[in-house]
């Protein structure tokens, strides 16, 4: 699972029809390092699945790949990357 930030969202002008209910958003992921401030720390853009509400802006965590198909069970969905929280605060000890 890997920490982003949502960038933007996705508008589908025919969207697969059994991922009807949900939103697409454009986030971006986080290293350590880039949550720590570091321009460099700072992935290449997901397409993720949500089905939180999250709002451009926010923290998301994403499981990605198989993982991220695993709410589905047992049904199958084509999706590589899940949106599976909106996280409120990240402390560094």
């Amino acid at each position: 699972m890997r920490i982003a930030k949502v960038v933007g969202k996705v508008t589908l002008s025919r969207p697969e029809p059994s991922l009807t209910g949900a939103r697409w958003l454009v986030a971006v992921p986080y290293s350590l390092a880039g949550l720590q401030g570091d321009p460099n720390g700072i992935g290449e853009e997901l397409i993720v699945y949500d089905e939180l509400g999250a709002a451009q802006g926010q923290l998301i965590a994403v499981s990605e790949g198989a993982e991220a198909a695993g709410p589905f069970h047992p049904d199958q969905k084509p999706i590589d990357a899940y949106c599976a929280a909106i996280l409120d605060a990240i402390q560094f000890d």
